[in-house]
């Protein structure tokens, strides 16, 4: 459906006999902002790393639609050979092209972004000079260019420039341009980390537990920069959060998965009061939830 951004269907993710994922099934509708929640070890990071490339899942199908494009995301990764690849040339080549040259950039470039639960900053580099790095795909990198410092090469550093100082004015750091990341306050690392995200042009950004570590201000603030991005941007955004405050003050829709497996999706009104939910959280018997 064209209003859904993001279709996961049947998705598995098995680490040898050891189930991660069995049969995950959800959409994210276009310009919402979603929750994935659960218990820890319900396989929401697995879920993270199987839309954003950084792992190839076993089975399934992760459908982006961005970019005015679909993205078959397990398909862009290089999907294992199989028998009837050898006989159908078109898609032997397919294969041997997204084998050679797919990962998890084209899944970026195709309009997805992502921030980790550890922020991953380069710390010793300045705050504006991680956002300039963001946007290494839309740098001038021809060398003459760059030693003649020619007209189209200038207008090339100004725009990634603008983009970069947009963005910080969005997560309100503009003053701290020039420091070095790693010399930031948590949450500032954690804005941080959220700009040099968008930096990339996502129109959907996965951000896994934004909120973990910070105190309730901030965590206030990080809710009315979450809205903003929806609101202000267009963006459509899909978080893990554990924080159930923040997530249901601020969800349009709330995903809920345990042990590898959805047991409920809606509303916050939905998921508050689900008894599956409750069990899930609070190790209630089977007998109990049922």
């Amino acid at each position: 459906m064209k209003d859904n951004i993001l279709t996961v269907d049947s998705l598995m993710m098995h680490f040898g006999g050891i189930k991660a994922l069995n049969d995950v099934n959800f959409s994210i509708k276009r310009h919402s902002i979603s929750a994935l929640i659960g218990p820890n070890g319900a396989g929401k990071t697995t879920v993270f790393n199987c839309l954003t490339g950084f792992y190839s899942a076993t089975g399934g199908k992760i459908l982006l639609n961005a970019q005015d494009k679909q993205t078959d995301v397990i398909k862009v990764l290089g999907e294992p050979f199989k028998a009837q690849d050898f006989i159908n040339p078109v898609q032997f080549g397919s294969r041997i092209w997204y084998k050679m040259f797919g990962g998890t950039h084209l899944v970026n470039r195709a309009g997805l972004a992502r921030t980790f639960q550890n922020i991953r900053l380069f710390k010793e580099m300045t705050v504006l000079e991680n956002l300039l790095v963001a946007q290494h795909m839309l740098a001038q990198r021809n060398l003459l260019t760059g030693i003649l410092n020619t007209p189209g090469y200038r207008k090339a550093e100004s725009k990634l420039l603008d983009t970069a100082f947009y963005w910080l004015e969005v997560v309100d750091l503009v003053e701290h341009c020039n420091r070095l990341a790693g010399e930031l306050s948590y949450g500032q690392q954690r804005r941080l980390e959220i700009a040099r995200a968008m930096c990339t042009g996502p129109e959907l950004i996965c951000l896994d537990e934004p909120a973990a570590g910070l105190n309730p201000a901030e965590t206030i603030a990080l809710s009315g920069m979450i809205r903003r991005l929806r609101d202000d941007h267009q963006l459509t955004v899909l978080l893990i959060e554990h924080d159930m405050g923040m997530v249901m003050s601020i969800s349009d829709h709330i995903i809920v998965l345990d042990h590898g497996l959805v047991i409920a999706q809606g509303t916050p009104s939905d998921i508050k009061d689900d008894q599956k939910v409750i069990a899930a959280y609070l190790g209630a018997e089977e007998e109990e939830a049922a």
